[in-house]
């Protein structure tokens, strides 16, 4: 998963950016008390274990490819 393809992931799902300093961005929901934070790096591949601590954090599950 890119870093585009997570933030498309994260939106659809309804969390907005309310922060962001380079390339770091912080998204929240109402209704999750945290924010998430992602350091955005456009179509770069997520590592997996980052992509996972985000989606989890975010209450999420990853999305499997075919």
């Amino acid at each position: 998963m890119t870093f585009n393809e997570l933030v498309r992931l994260l939106e659809r799902a309804g969390f907005e950016i309310v922060r962001e300093k380079g390339s770091i961005r912080y998204y929240a929901k109402p209704g999750v008390d945290r924010l998430i934070r992602v350091d955005y790096h456009g179509s770069r591949e997520v590592p997996s274990g980052t992509c996972d601590a985000i989606l989890k954090a975010a209450g999420l599950k990853r999305r499997r490819r075919r």
